[in-house]
């Protein structure tokens, strides 16, 4: 195919419009309220899928520099996308003609069935027949909500959330447990709905009021003459109850302390009306009956609820309807009162899209004939608005008013839980929360501010060929721009802000126009260059002793005799193959090159492989200093020679080596990959051989989709076929089945081992019992604090100076974490003074100075900054060697542990720096935490609400 004719295959996306992709939609289901309507619909997008061809051949980059074909790179392919649209519904006619005038005749959706929920199924349902030639199926409205619910809260990790309004922040949004049943679901319509529900077929409305959002608009509009609910809304955020509603102390004159009533709580609602006139005489105002008459409707609900979910024990009440609208004013009231009647047993849920409950529902009761329970979804940022900012400017504007949008994509596979973690319902990924740290989050917002323009150039030097590469890389840079200055002040939008989530921002604007993997040709070269040194490099770790050996027979007999079995292997391979490993003489020439000073004192092969895995790791174009490095020319040996010399920052070397001398061999070893090149070729590949001839089963776990230079699967699987190729154990290995390659189902620099496929998943549960994470973004910016219930080793080099030194490092520290099998089964004792634990994992510990204020006895604590990042377009400054005065703070000596790494880690979020258009991956946040609710809070019932219900 053709450059030209393939980019006539590609239609470039309108950003702001609605509807997007509906004239490739597949099926459509309808939910219709009273004031909103919301319709789903599925669609099916092209875009390029870059090809990944590692031969020696380098045509492929002739004809993209030279402006020719694009096939070599490229091959069409199609990603199929849900979308979910919320307008009011006095528009619904307007919509249906658009629909009409989009749909009509198309053999995709005529005369097929649309499901339809709520209550306009039946108002509307003659208006859709006559406007679309659909046939209408009704489907229960309550099914719908719980059916939309399970499928939010299993597909989007940062769907549920907690509302404090005097919280800071003021949105806690709450991981999904791997099991998401029992729970309490709330839907607070015009009247009130209360659903228990135990899984996704057994559920029951157990009760409910009719006293729901119908009771606040009508009687707010014949009090208060508001046009329109949010108008109500609006009225009750400025007003004062306590103008309008008696409390206890107008009663007593204070705290009716035997019955342990606070003065400020409410005795009776309305209760002053009854002695100060009417609001003709205009004795009160319109905003303080607004407000009072919210906390009546929402203390009844949330006193209702919680006695439900007490009477069931529930722990868990989710809240939806459109009563709530995502309005600070809604959540706040209904959690003060669910947290005021449970006294703090009954956790409050609200769910980001929970205006999407029914036609989320009503589209899977569509599908359900299809293999819909085959595959998971993931949301899309590029596509997505953001219901929970108010007046949202990424919402696009119609002629039928602001109309929230969803998009969420297709996965290859069900998305599940690793196995093997300790405690699924606690684990978090990320170890920094940028929502917490404004200081973090402005100093990370610039960073990939500063990058962007770099970052612009690669995407359209990687398609010098298309003859809209330009105008595409300006658009991606304007869409990303834009999201993230909103981002800087609205860090809730997507749920927890965290440069894992910028990360997949960015690859989100970057597929949506069309650039696949910018960093296609720079992988390929790289790859290639080092895998001419792969012979070499196993020949010199062969020549080392090997005091872990467990006399593999295979193994043994290549080592014994290395000389004669690559004489063997060359006179059956191609020469320019094994150009690298066909003499003694070549193998001696290998000792020199990769006989480094800082490998020379090593002795063994066993510590020879991990000193080759962290050497690799420093290949990296994440890394701004790494960059010029490899600009200049940076060999392998150069970056074992840039290794932090022993003992390293963290340093569990010797008990990993005592595990592998005095243990059994690990049945299997999951390793999961980070970079392309000397990474992968040099450094993971030798120790995979290494566990191999061990005795172990080795899995390597690549991404699926490009991100950065990671290594993605099909790239893997052409290296370790290349590699085969030169070296006859890997072949073997993988002949036999005892070497394999699987996908992560991810995109990212970083790992979330909540989302992987379901392959993996069983694969890993029958076999895994070590577990290797490799690289900044995957074993320290996530996974830090991951605990497992098998052997655990984290590696990683530290690439960024500044963070380096916020760690008690310099430039190329070094991070070996062994974390043996049981380990996790140990709890950590939660720190109760302000001492710094020692790390009871670190055989060998550096004391290094780490910043005062980093050394907390809490994960979440933010940086105490005191002068102002620079703003958003201010010129870059190095961020690798000179931070903005923002993170600049005094040093003070403190003893490495777990606690101050992870304050050290959740402050230095904000100072890594992005490098040349890319990334130094950082982290996101912290525990996951049911918030308590204590006497502090009662106090605060004058302004809340609280209703004593006298």
């Amino acid at each position: 195919m053709s450059s030209r004719s393939y980019a006539g295959s590609i239609q470039l996306p309108d950003t702001n419009i609605i509807f997007r992709n509906i004239k490739s939609a597949k099926r459509f289901a309808i939910d219709i309220g009273g004031s909103l309507t919301k319709i789903a619909y599925y669609s099916t997008i092209a875009y390029r899928k870059a090809l990944y061809n590692i031969s020696g051949d380098d045509s492929q980059g002739t004809n993209q520099q030279s402006g020719g074909s694009e096939s070599d790179l490229y091959e069409t392919s199609e990603i199929e996308r849900l979308h979910f649209v919320k307008f009011e519904t006095k528009y619904i006619e307007q919509c249906l003609d658009f629909l009409r005038i989009n749909l009509l005749g198309r053999e995709s959706v005529s005369g097929k069935i649309i499901k339809v929920t709520g209550g306009g199924a039946y108002k509307y349902s003659d208006l859709i027949q006559e406007k679309l030639g659909l046939i209408v199926d009704k489907e229960d409205e309550m099914a719908c909500l719980i059916k939309g619910c399970n499928f939010l809260l299993r597909n989007i990790p940062d769907e549920q959330f907690e509302f404090d309004k005097h919280g800071d922040p003021q949105y806690k949004f709450i991981n999904s447990d791997p099991n998401i049943f029992p729970y309490l679901l709330v839907n607070i319509g015009s009247g009130v709905s209360i659903m228990k529900v135990e899984s996704d077929s057994s559920y029951e409305r157990i009760g409910g009021t009719s006293l729901g959002g119908g009771t606040f608009w009508g009687l707010g509009s014949l009090l208060t003459g508001a046009h329109g609910f949010d108008e109500l809304l609006d009225l009750a955020s400025e007003g004062d109850h306590r103008n309008v509603d008696l409390l206890v102390k107008d009663i007593y004159g204070g705290a009716y302390s035997a019955l342990g009533l606070p003065g400020d709580i409410i005795a009776s609602s309305f209760g002053k009306a009854m002695h100060q006139g009417t609001v003709a005489d205009k004795s009160f105002s319109k905003a303080d009956i607004a407000r009072s008459l919210l906390y009546t409707v929402s203390n009844d609900i949330g006193q209702i609820a919680s006695l439900y979910a007490m009477l069931h024990k529930l722990g868990k009440v989710y809240f939806g309807g459109y009563f709530l609208r995502c309005h600070p004013m809604s959540q706040h009231s209904i959690s003060y009162a669910i947290r005021y009647w449970s006294k703090g047993a009954v956790q409050t849920c609200f769910l980001r899209h929970e205006g999407y409950l029914g036609a989320v529902g009503a589209f899977l009761m569509g599908a359900e004939e299809e293999d819909s329970g085959l595959y998971s979804w993931g949301e899309n940022y590029a596509g997505s608005s953001c219901p929970l900012v108010q007046n949202d400017p990424m919402t696009p504007s119609s002629c039928w008013g602001n109309c929230d949008q969803l998009e969420m994509d297709k996965c290859e596979q069900v998305l599940m839980y690793f196995p093997l973690l300790a405690n699924p319902t606690e684990y978090v990924p990320d170890t920094v929360d940028l929502t917490q740290d404004k200081e973090a989050r402005e100093y990370w917002v610039w960073c990939f501010e500063s990058s962007l323009p770099g970052f612009v150039d690669r995407a359209v030097s990687s398609q010098a060929c298309s003859p809209d590469a330009a105008a595409r890389a300006r658009m991606f840079r304007d869409k990303f721009l834009e999201r993230l200055q909103h981002l800087n002040t609205h860090p809730f939008a997507f749920g927890h802000l965290t440069v894992r989530s910028l990360l997949d921002l960015r690859e989100h604007c970057l597929n949506e126009f069309d650039f696949p993997d910018p960093y296609l040709e720079q992988k390929k070269q790289e790859n290639i260059a080092a895998l001419e040194l792969l012979s070499e490099r196993l020949q010199y770790i062969d020549s080392l002793p090997d005091d872990c050996a467990k006399n593999n027979s295979s193994d043994s007999a290549e080592r014994a005799d290395i000389d004669d079995v690559l004489d063997d292997y060359d006179n059956n391979t191609s020469s320019s193959s094994n150009k690298n490993c066909s003499s003694n003489s070549a193998g001696r020439a290998a000792v020199n090159v990769f006989d480094s000073s800082k490998e020379t004192g090593c002795e063994t092969a066993a510590v020879a492989v991990i000193t080759g895995l962290l050497a690799g790791n420093v290949f990296d174009w994440g890394a701004k200093e790494v960059v010029a490095l490899m600009t200049k020319g940076l060999s392998f040996r150069q970056a074992v020679d840039k290794l932090q010399p022993r003992p390293w920052l963290i340093d569990d070397l010797d008990a990993w080596v005592e595990r592998l001398r005095s243990g059994p061999p690990h049945k299997c070893a999951y390793i999961f990959l980070d970079n392309s090149g000397c990474d992968v070729v040099l450094g993971v590949l030798p120790f995979a051989r290494y566990l191999l001839g061990q005795g172990t089963k080795v899995v390597l776990c690549a991404n699926s989709r490009p991100a950065l230079n990671d290594v993605t699967v099909a790239e893997l699987q052409g290296i370790v076929e290349r590699a085969c190729m030169i070296c006859p154990t890997l072949l073997q290995h993988t002949n036999d089945g005892t070497l394999s390659v699987i996908s992560t189902g991810h995109g990212s620099p970083c790992l979330d081992f909540s989302r992987l496929p379901r392959s993996l998943v069983e694969a890993a549960s029958e076999e895994c019992d070590l577990v290797v994470v490799e690289g900044m973004g995957r074993a320290i910016h996530t996974n830090l604090e991951a605990r497992f219930t098998c052997d655990v080793l984290k590696v990683a080099v530290i690439k960024n100076s500044w963070l380096a030194k916020r760690l008690g490092g310099e430039m190329f520290s070094v991070m070996c974490k062994y974390e043996p099998a049981g380990s996790a089964l140990d709890p950590s004792p939660a720190s109760t003074s302000t001492e710094t634990p020692a790390v009871s994992s670190v055989s060998s510990v550096r004391t290094p100075a780490v910043c005062a204020s980093f050394v907390s006895s809490t994960r979440t604590s933010a940086v105490n900054v005191s002068s102002p990042v620079p703003s958003a377009g201010a010129p870059p400054v190095d961020a690798a060697s000179s931070p903005p005065a923002t993170v600049q703070a005094s040093a003070a000596t403190a003893v490495f542990s777990k606690s101050a790494t992870t304050a050290a880690v959740a402050s230095t979020a904000a100072c890594a720096d992005l490098g040349d258009g890319v990334e130094s991956t950082a982290i996101s946040h912290s525990s996951k935490t049911v918030t308590s609710f204590g006497a502090a809070d009662e106090q605060q019932t004058g302004e809340d609400g609280a209703n004593s219900g006298r």
